[in-house]
């Protein structure tokens, strides 16, 4: 596919819709907050009762769920899958269509109650068959065979907002749940349905938890004889140069808007959906060290105070229902830590990692591995909420990557199975696998007291915490991984 040219801001053109809700933090009384709702929510009929009211919403189709086919994918041919990365973009795209026809015909919706069925995820069905047909002809064609099941992977449902997710069972190598918090109104944890009970396109009041009720639940395995105990850290900026674009250059190869939200990025200045390893090899760094030209990406933070953002009218922005202004991080930590059971190997060089899981609400929690905490509290992380900070407090982001790799691959099929988390208790990696330098990120925003902020998310995804995750390409110079690693396991602090 050949490159193409796209503007990444455009001018304030829309406003977003914001609602006003009040959240009783704990000792701090009442506080007014801007959380998203959707401009086509149906409040209900004027005079109808508020238990009536909710009983309706109920029946409402909060989002739409599909199978993540790409899940399912991880022995894809080499020769097939530039194709198969870009029909599985293709699958994204005709969720977030039928996503944004199912926000703007809520109305219709309610009226009848086959609507969604036969006016949405009928044809949704139909298109993503076609899909799978040419996915499972690639695969043949280049000398594989397509998973069985995935004919079956065509139909959708739709998700009322007290319908709960269907659990998964974790892959080998996942950490262990951590313990969880006390409950209060809502679970401290963020466990909730999901949904929060809202129709619009969220996150709602129920998925922000006020920190002072969480208990600390943060366990680390203890370190071993041998442990390589050092740490690298790279200083790389936090994107003050606002350097965003919606591409995902790991799962959407040589696709615009393959994300369909923003992404900050920092380090590689030249990462975007069609940057080759050699042009990422050559592109300018905002790391301090020049021989860190690797690339470190998230979903953008944005702030809901009734203002639209600069990407109001743009993909990635406003329209797939990212709204409101992008708050640069205060701060942005990048360390690479070693292994509590014994050394590390240098990563080799264009090893790609993902962490946590954009579609988590959708998939379930299997590969989700956001972590949400307050300056002050981070012995409370939370999973599935997003932190009401005290007065002086920031929020912050923490992604631990995974720190176990195959030996062999520097990206898979389904871009998971190369590598894997290393055990939570003894710190050992899967059989075949080796301990590499364990990246990561800590990224503090000051924000407005109250839960009046989000990540960017698909927009099936309704802007849930959990859906939080991080982009890492390794393009460190081989000689200074192997110093990275040399120096983590020499037990020593280097940047």
């Amino acid at each position: 596919m050949g490159r193409t040219s796209r503007k990444r801001r455009s001018s304030l053109t829309t406003r977003m819709t914001v609602a006003s809700a009040a959240l009783l933090l704990g000792g701090g009384g009442l506080a007014a907050v801007n959380v998203y709702a959707s401009a086509h929510e149906d409040p209900g009929q004027p005079g109808q009762a508020p238990q009536q009211g909710r009983q309706q919403e109920q029946q409402h189709v909060a989002t739409i769920d599909c199978p993540d086919v790409g899940t399912f994918l991880p022995d894809v041919p080499d020769g097939a899958r530039g194709r198969v990365d870009g029909e599985l973009a293709t699958l994204d795209s005709q969720i977030t269509d039928a996503y944004q026809r199912l926000a703007s015909t809520r109305a219709a919706a309610a009226q009848d109650p086959d609507f969604v069925r036969n006016s949405i995820l009928g044809p949704l069905k139909d298109k993503r068959g076609a899909v799978l047909d040419r996915i499972a002809q690639d695969i043949r064609r280049s000398g594989g065979r397509p998973p069985g099941r995935l004919g079956g992977m065509a139909a959708c449902t739709g998700r009322s907002p007290d319908q709960p997710r269907q659990p998964s069972p974790p892959p080998s190598g996942r950490p262990a749940q951590q313990p969880s918090p006390q409950p209060s109104q809502p679970p401290a944890d963020g466990s909730g349905d999901g949904t929060g009970g809202a129709v619009g396109n969220g996150p709602d009041a129920s998925d922000f938890v006020d920190i002072t009720s969480v208990r600390p639940n943060v366990v680390t395995a203890r370190n071993r004889r041998g442990a390589s105990r050092g740490t690298f850290t790279t200083a790389c900026g936090r994107n003050e140069n606002g350097k965003f674009n919606p591409d995902n250059v790991i799962v959407a190869p040589g696709v615009s808007n393959g994300a369909h939200h923003m992404h900050d990025y920092v380090g590689n200045q030249a990462t975007d959906a069609f940057s080759s390893d050699d042009e990422l090899a050559g592109g300018r760094t905002s790391c301090r060290n020049q021989g860190d030209r690797s690339t470190y990406y998230w979903p953008v933070l944005r702030v809901q105070n009734g203002r639209a953002g600069a990407d109001a009218d743009a993909d990635g922005g406003g329209k797939d229902q990212n709204v409101g202004e992008i708050r640069t991080p205060s701060s942005v930590t990048l360390t690479f830590d070693g292994n509590p059971a014994g050394k590390v190997v240098a990563m080799p060089r264009f090893l790609r990692i993902i962490t946590g899981d954009a579609k988590a609400l959708t998939n379930g929690d299997a590969n989700a591995n956001a972590s949400w905490s307050c300056t002050g509290f981070e012995n409370r992380q939370l999973k599935k909420a997003y932190p009401i900070c005290p007065r002086g407090s920031k929020v912050v982001r923490t992604f631990r990557f995974q720190s176990c790799w195959d030996g062999a691959n520097t990206d898979s099929a389904n871009h998971r199975t190369h590598v894997a988390f290393e055990d939570p208790r003894t710190g050992a990696c899967p059989a075949g696998f080796k301990a590499i330098p364990q990246l990561v990120q800590r990224i503090v925003y000051a924000v407005p007291p109250g839960p009046g902020f989000a990540v960017d998310s698909f927009p099936e995804q309704l802007h849930k915490p959990a859906t939080d995750h991080g982009d890492f390409i390794n393009v460190f110079d081989e000689k200074l991984m192997r110093h990275v690693a040399s120096c983590i396991n020499r037990g020593e602090r280097c940047t």
